[in-house]
């Protein structure tokens, strides 16, 4: 309870509170033009003017109980506890106006709109206000118990609209920061497989310079080449990021592009295997193999040491799809070091479509990447 009372007093406002318009305005001119009326027409009403006056005076409040809810409930409840005030020291008769009703909206917008402790220290001062004019007014307990229900349940409406607003933000935050974790994932497969191949071509192509000086051109047209695609998928994500509206994100690889990934002539050489029915995979399922197929080789060129030969084989078994990415490099001894980025990236993205990855050396020496996806992605 206590933890309950902390939680609250230091709650803050909420972050949306639209600003003062239209509707606002009108909001107060009916308030006003409703209280002009009732204290013409209502002879029956004890000193009509002063009341008439007390009650265009808290109207304007509206205007602030969003901005400033505390004050505008201050100064609508303050007015309706001088009327009960002037009520019990001046034996008058009935001093209430219809359109006081305006206090309501004053409550309601302090629970939607104020702080923690504008909240305690606002319904407080009502809680005072509401005891004076029942004792004001010697109603009896049927009125007592509507009034507090009444006010009740602009409570409990005001509480209500203000939880379901601050879900709605949260889950906005939490889509965003799953947005922002997937982006940061693909730019992480992305920006390292290429760069890794750019840099493993510029180190062949210091060797081929003084060796085969006829072949430094076709390296420098494969670091072109993969300069030109980093910079094509980067210009693809900065367009989603900053596009108001979705846009297509081009281009979206899959496992028929893994061939693509093959180096017969490389060091290491990479081999591509795909075997089974391949066709017909949901489209994340799809993108991930390549993008795990991707990082697990990126991995593999950069860290694998000696290695020889890097193999990729993706094969189709039941409803679930394995991939499997191993080297033949050397292992130094010792305990396996704790994932990175990488396959920290890797393991999410598998266990997001309901899949499963491992890693590890071999026992034959060498190093292995496997996942296991099913054929439909979990939703």
């Amino acid at each position: 309870m206590v933890t309950v009372r902390r939680s609250l007093w230091h709650e803050p406002r909420p972050a949306d509170a639209p600003p003062v318009g239209r509707l606002d305005w009108l909001l107060v001119g009916v308030f006003a033009a409703a209280a002009v009326v009732e204290g013409i027409v209502r002879p029956d009403l004890a000193w009509r003017p002063l009341v008439t006056v007390l009650a265009l005076a808290l109207i304007p409040a509206l205007l602030w109980r969003r901005s400033r809810p505390l004050m505008a409930a201050l100064v609508g409840w303050g007015v309706a506890g001088l009327l009960s005030v002037l009520q019990v020291t001046a034996h008058a008769g009935d001093l209430g106006l219809y359109s006081m009703m305006a206090v309501l909206v004053l409550l309601y917008s302090l629970v939607r709109w104020g702080s923690g402790r504008e909240i305690v220290l606002g319904t407080a001062f009502v809680t005072v206000v509401v005891a004076l004019g029942i004792y004001a007014s010697s109603a009896g307990w049927a009125d007592v118990f509507g009034g507090i229900v009444l006010l009740l349940l602009f409570i409990a409406l005001a509480a209500v609209f203000r939880y379901r607003a601050d879900l709605w933000h949260r889950q906005q935050r939490e889509i965003r920061n799953q947005e922002r974790v997937a982006l940061a994932r693909e730019l992480h497969d992305i920006v390292a497989h290429h760069v890794s191949a750019i840099a493993v071509q510029a180190q062949a192509g210091g060797v081929v310079v003084g060796i085969q000086p006829e072949k430094a051109a076709e390296v420098l047209a494969a670091i072109e080449s993969e300069a030109s695609r980093t910079l094509a998928e980067m210009r693809s994500m900065v367009r989603v990021l900053r596009e108001e509206e979705a846009v297509a994100y081009s281009p979206q690889l899959g496992v028929a592009d893994l061939p693509a990934l093959a180096r017969p002539d490389a060091r290491p050489t990479i081999e591509v295997s795909l075997d089974g029915s391949l066709t017909g995979l949901a489209r994340p399922v799809d993108a991930a193999l390549y993008r795990l197929a991707q990082e697990s080789l990126t991995n593999a060129v950069r860290h694998a040491r000696r290695a020889t030969c890097v193999a990729i084989d993706v094969r189709r078994e039941g409803d679930s799809v394995k991939l499997r990415v191993s080297d033949d490099g050397q292992v130094e001894p010792g305990p396996v070091p704790d994932p990175g980025f990488g396959l920290l990236g890797m393991t999410e993205r598998a266990q997001l479509l309901g899949g499963s990855l491992s890693a590890g050396p071999r026992p034959e020496g060498g190093w292995v990447v496997e996942a296991v996806l099913p054929v439909e992605a979990l939703a």
